[in-house]
């Protein structure tokens, strides 16, 4: 089931996440988050944006939310994406289930633009939100460095209105 994001969350989330920190190139982060580090997220990107998590049996499975694009207000309609599975739950739906529900609710709040991220190695990544609807806007060469390798990073659109 879909849920908004509860702060007793937190740790499941860090431990979704922090896989993708220590074991990929698809978080820039180099360093695992505390549980205490994602609650403090949790809430303050909760308390103004959706957020949801994608619950099996007490299991969060994927989790899903917007933020601020960028911090200047003429971005304030704008809004970054960002979405994790538990390893092993790719595949299923669960990711286009978490997005059709935050999409809606992000037309509902009258933002105007997402705007995805995205290593540009994560084919799969980048193929997901073709087909949700994103178009490829920009690429950015060597900008990242993890795991001893430079990494390229683009940027999807989903205009909303």
């Amino acid at each position: 089931m879909i849920r908004e994001v509860r702060e007793d969350d937190a740790a499941q989330i860090a431990d979704i996440y922090n896989h993708y920190v220590v074991n990929t190139t698809v978080s820039f982060e180099t360093t695992p988050l505390t549980v205490g580090q994602m609650l403090d997220r949790i809430r303050s990107i909760s308390a103004a944006h959706p957020y949801y998590v994608y619950e099996e049996e007490g299991e969060i499975s994927g989790y899903c939310y917007v933020h601020p694009w960028k911090d200047r207000p003429a971005y304030g309609e704008t809004m970054e994406t960002t979405i994790y599975l538990r390893p092993g739950a790719s595949r299923r739906g669960l990711g286009r289930q978490l997005m059709e529900r935050l999409i809606p609710e992000c037309r509902r709040r009258g933002y105007k633009v997402l705007i995805a991220c995205i290593t540009a190695e994560n084919i799969p990544s980048c193929r997901f939100h073709e087909r949700l609807g994103f178009r490829r806007v920009s690429y950015f060469e060597r900008v990242g460095f993890k795991l001893g390798r430079y990494l390229d990073v683009t940027d999807y659109e989903l205009v909303l209105s």
